[in-house]
Parts: C-alpha cells; sequence; structure tokens
C-alpha cells in the first residue's frame, strides 16, 4: 500500500466525538514511551503527522487521522505513564476501553511493544482484556534498531511463550525501527488485507 494522503482529523474527549464510522479504523496504543508517533510517522511517511515529544504521556485524546481518503488510522492514549494523578489515569482507562468496546467500524487494534524488554504484565494484561471483549489486535515491536538479529529473535520467541500460556494462538507479529525506517510496509500490508477482506463482505 502506497499513502497517498494522510491528514488530521479531529482529537475527541471520548468515543461520541469521533467522526462518523463509515470506514475501517486501526487504532495504534502502547506503554508511555514505546515511540509509538514515531511509528505512526514512519508508516504515513510524514515526519510530523503524529506529535512526538520526549515527555511520555503527551496524547491524552482520541486522535484520528485519515489516509488515503479510505481508512481512519486512530493514536490512542499510552497507557501506564506514572506521572499523573490516578483520577486521569481511571479516566484514561475508561475513556481507552469504552473507545475499543463501542467503536463498530474498529478492524484492528495495534498494541507497540518495546522489544528491548522482558514481557510486562501491563501489556499482557491489556492484550488478555482485547481478547476477552473479542477486540481483534496485533502486536507491533518497537525498537529494533536498539538489538541485533539474534537479541531480536529471541525477545519475539520469548513473549510468543509468555502468550501461549494463556492463548492458544498467539496474534499476529510485527518487527519495526522507526530509527531504521524497517517493518512499517509488512503493516500497512495487512491493513490493505484486511480492508479488502471488509470491502468483500
Amino acid at each position: 500500500m502506497q499513502i497517498k494522503s494522510a491528514e488530521f482529523v479531529i482529537s475527541s474527549p471520548d468515543v461520541g466525538g469521533c467522526p462518523n464510522p463509515d470506514r475501517p479504523e486501526y487504532a495504534f496504543i502502547g506503554r508511555s514511551n514505546v515511540g509509538k508517533s514515531s511509528l505512526i510517522n514512519h508508516i504515513t511517511n510524514r515526519r510530523k503527522l503524529a506529535k512526538t515529544s520526549s515527555t511520555p504521556g503527551k496524547t491524552q485524546l482520541i486522535n484520528h487521522f485519515m489516509i488515503n481518503d479510505s481508512w481512519y488510522l486512530v493514536d490512542l492514549p499510552g497507557y501506564g505513564w506514572a506521572q499523573t494523578s490516578k483520577v486521569n489515569k481511571a479516566a484514561w482507562k475508561k475513556m481507552i476501553h469504552t473507545y475499543l468496546e463501542q467503536r463498530q467500524n474498529l478492524a484492528c487494534v495495534f498494541v507497540l511493544v518495546d522489544i528491548r524488554h522482558e514481557p510486562q504484565n501491563i501489556d499482557l494484561d491489556f492484550m488478555q482484556w482485547l481478547g476477552e471483549e473479542g477486540i481483534p489486535f496485533c502486536i507491533i515491536f518497537t525498537k529494533s534498531d536498539k538489538l541485533g538479529k539474534t537479541q531480536i529473535q529471541s525477545n519475539v520467541a520469548s513473549y510468543k511463550k509468555e502468550m501461549k500460556k494463556t492463548w492458544e494462538e498467539v496474534p499476529p507479529t510485527f518487527v519495526t525501527s522507526s530509527a531504521d525506517r524497517t517493518g512499517g510496509e509488512k503493516i500497512l500490508d495487512f491493513i490493505d488485507r484486511v480492508n479488502g477482506e471488509i470491502r468483500s463482505h
């Protein structure tokens, strides 16, 4: 898939403020500082589409971008950011969960995970919740440029092994690096395939 156009549409404080659900939608979410904005800019080939920040927790709204006038890319707030109040955390969690549960055109959630770290409970718990709610998702490993090839394979394998303790089948996985500009094409190919399946139904 070639990205011909990528435009910011709206930032919404809740699911009620989102655009009409008239196109397939793909949401990107992960722990704060996982490299989400950089990945979005990488796959859309736009340097400043999503605002990158050295301060975690910058995304606090549901941000919609229209891609090729045919599907929405959604930038969701990160989870697990410690530097905010319990009230804020609870409000963000409720907003994210309500959006994920109620958005009927949501085709897939991409959960971003930093490949350098061991499987984290906060990520595993979130994916477990997605599974229980029947929300389709994929895992995107970020920052692969920080590791050698053998270490990448080992870390992905250990993640899959951890998931297989509770999952019959591990969802699709992608290994990416925004710095090296790798992995983005496979994500776009996946989105293209899902969009084709949606159109054919």
